[in-house]
């Protein structure tokens, strides 16, 4: 069995594939790609690599046959960083993992990680002055950082944790991708130093933490590494240290650039759509009225909900990857075993035949006779399946209480003069800079 029945993507160049076109404009073929079919022939270098483009070829990858597909080469190359957590694991470890983990998801356990983030939001609202000039998504990215740090690791034990994670997991972040894209000759490279380096020394400060927190006397802290450690199966078995890590290392990775790119992009569009933000800010003031924003009041803010939704529509995860574990039939192609095959959340998003109109920022998109019009598959932004990831609620909890924090107090313009920002490509389509003034909105 082989690809042949698969058309090859236009722009192959002999030895090198599509890596010249990929290079030039990666997150612009990404989003044509639709264009050369649902299922399309990539080739890097001289390496094979299906692309799926259409909702219902991406549902059968992750969906209707994911017991077919095992994580692909990408998450290979990162195992170094986050081992065999979630994001990694495969077959029977994946499952009994996430049975593990999923109570510390619940409703009753999200409401406690609610007021950690209430109280950063409100200190990040405080921080900030009339006039003051930040870099939203820097901003954003230090705030997501922190904050998760804080719920995962208890106050006593974790500020050597957090200390790390504030420093070398930005590092991490901007190099991660281009790292696990990067062939395996490129891996002593010297310009890997910095990045090996961060990467070492935040799984060592977690390692340490692990240690201490496990050799503390038992205090019920509604901390995730506690809850991580407290953990049991129902034959009593729980995480080993190193398999705490690898989930540690991997919630810190699926669980800041997320946030941190779809606050600043929401903050963007919200500069550019006065009409949206207003609409936002009569919503905030409906719910809230004037007290701090709590866990009840996320389900109730519908119109911050499609803010975001459209957020994580034009700006999503980037690529992920699947490798078949036998021969499997997708869009009618049969795929053999052992294919690479790539998705892109950020590609299948600006379909347009799916949304209308795919660059322009409209939040109404989001309106339920919107949603019930399109086809069943056309949105997973955090994946599908048994994959999905198992914190989207946490996410998208924190980044609907930090605008209903920030909004009421803040409004934030564009700087004048500076450009708009442009997406950088990583594992989210994060925007380069967003560079914009803060004022106060009862200071007029």
């Amino acid at each position: 069995m082989s690809l042949t029945s698969i058309p090859l993507a236009k722009g192959s160049v002999p030895g090198l594939g599509h890596v010249p076109r990929l290079m030039r404009d990666p997150l612009g073929v990404l989003r044509s790609m639709h264009t050369e079919g649902p299922v399309v022939l990539l080739k890097i270098g001289t390496m094979p690599m299906v692309y799926v483009t259409s909702p219902n070829t991406v549902n059968e990858v992750m969906v209707t046959n994911a017991k077919a597909f095992r994580k692909g080469r990408l998450f290979d190359r990162v195992a170094a960083l986050v081992g065999e957590g979630l994001a990694n694991a495969n077959g029977p470890k994946h499952i009994h993992n996430r049975r593990l983990i999923q109570p510390m998801f619940y409703k009753e356990r999200l409401e406690g990680y609610a007021d950690v983030m209430g109280v950063r939001a409100r200190a990040l609202a405080d921080s900030w002055h009339h006039g003051q000039e930040i870099d939203v998504n820097q901003a954003m990215g230090t705030y997501a950082i922190e904050t998760l740090a804080e719920t995962l690791f208890a106050a006593d034990i974790g500020q050597s944790a957090v200390q790390a994670v504030r420093e070398d997991l930005p590092v991490i972040l901007k190099n991660m991708l281009r790292r696990a894209l990067a062939p395996t000759w490129m891996d002593s490279w010297p310009v890997w130093n910095e990045f090996n380096r961060s990467a070492a020394r935040m799984r060592s400060v977690i390692d340490d933490v692990i240690t201490a927190t496990r050799a503390s006397e038992p205090s019920g802290r509604p901390d995730l590494l506690s809850l991580l450690l407290a953990a049991r199966d129902e034959e009593g078995v729980g995480l080993t240290d190193d398999e705490v890590r690898d989930e540690l290392t991997t919630m810190l990775f699926a669980g800041t650039e997320t946030t941190a790119s779809a606050l600043a992009w929401a903050l963007h569009h919200l500069a550019e759509r006065p009409e949206v933000e207003q609409a936002v800010l009569d919503e905030i003031k409906t719910v809230v009225g004037d007290r701090p924003v709590g866990f009840a009041d996320v389900m109730q803010l519908p119109t911050i909900t499609r803010v975001l939704d459209e957020s994580i529509r034009l700006h999503g995860v980037v690529t992920l990857m699947r490798r078949s574990t036998q021969a499997v039939t997708i869009g009618g192609h049969e795929i053999p075993e052992g294919t690479e095959v790539l998705i892109s959340l950020y590609g299948l998003h600006r379909h347009p035949d799916i949304y209308p109109d795919p660059d322009r920022f409209d939040p109404d998109r989001w309106l339920p006779e919107q949603v019930t019009a399109r086809p069943r598959h056309h949105a997973v932004p955090f994946g599908a399946g048994n994959r999905r990831c198992i914190g989207d609620k946490f996410a998208w909890m924190e980044a609907t209480l930090t605008l209903a924090t920030l909004l009421p107090r803040w409004k934030l313009t564009p700087r004048p003069g500076a450009k708009p920002p442009a997406e950088a490509t990583a594992s989210m389509a994060h925007p380069d800079r967003v560079e914009m003034v803060v004022h106060q909105r009862d200071a007029h």
